[in-house]
């Protein structure tokens, strides 16, 4: 085995450095990917907070981010990533209104939804 190892490195160094770049690339990719499944299968459909973002609450949710970004009056097509809380004390407004704002939209999105935060 050792020596299988030798003669691959010394005949073909740059195959021998590529899959293992390959292989790293691929362990560390499937475990971000593991990561990103197990944390989202575990946060869908938390109740809205001030802490989060439009992008996060559409996520949680499962429904387009232009939903949630019209409900509290962002441009659909913007790349604002400002939480709840900050967007509502920028216009002078509660939190709890931008957040009764967003629930009215998800239910109307996704009726479902409601029952499921309960």
């Amino acid at each position: 085995m050792n020596e299988t190892i030798r003669t691959l490195w010394r005949t073909n160094w740059l195959l021998v450095i590529a899959f293992a770049v390959a292989l790293t690339l691929t362990v560390v990719f499937g475990i971000r990917t593991t990561a990103f499944f197990l944390y989202w299968s575990s946060h869908q459909n938390l109740p809205v907070a001030g802490w989060m973002t439009a992008g996060y609450v559409a996520k949680s949710y499962r429904v387009d981010i232009e939903v949630v970004r019209e409900a509290i009056g962002l441009d659909p097509e913007g790349h604002d990533r400002r939480p709840i809380a900050r967007i509502a004390a920028d216009r002078g407004v509660p939190v709890i209104e931008l957040i009764d704002d967003i629930n009215e939209a998800l239910r109307a999105a996704k009726p479902d939804a409601a029952d499921e935060r309960q």
